[in-house]
């Protein structure tokens, strides 16, 4: 599965240099995969909540500016494990479709009780396969 999302580049999201501050880069990564894992996870009575960042690896290729309004943010499935899945997630510039930033992120699932990684559950497997 594979999730596209458009994100206004705010006035806010900009350092001093009027580029988007490398944080903010983070925060749109953030929402697209919100919208993935609610995509893979509808219907399968799991909450998204279940799951913790454990590995995040970025790589800055191109500013942006208010000029590449909107940004593009593309999640899709890159790999599963027992209790981890990958990501691999990229921010495009708007405004020439050159990518800004690539990404890859290692989510694991939780046991809420132990607060330690579990084996993903059955629903979600089947979702992913």
């Amino acid at each position: 599965m594979r999730v596209e999302r458009e994100l206004q580049i705010r006035w806010r999201d900009l350092d001093a240099m009027q580029h988007v501050n490398n944080a903010v880069y983070l925060t749109y990564l953030e929402t697209a995969r919100e919208a993935w894992f609610e995509g893979v996870l509808g219907g399968t009575g799991v909450d998204s909540m279940q799951f913790a960042i454990r590995r995040l690896e970025l790589d800055f290729l191109s500013q942006l500016t208010v000029a590449d309004d909107p940004a593009r943010v593309e999640v899709a499935l890159a790999a599963v494990g027992i209790s981890s899945l990958t990501t691999r997630e990229r921010i495009l510039a708007g405004s020439d479709g050159r990518v800004a930033l690539e990404a890859v992120c290692v989510s694991v699932h939780l046991d809420a009780a132990k607060l330690r990684s579990a084996p993903l559950p059955d629903a979600v497997r089947a979702r992913l396969s």
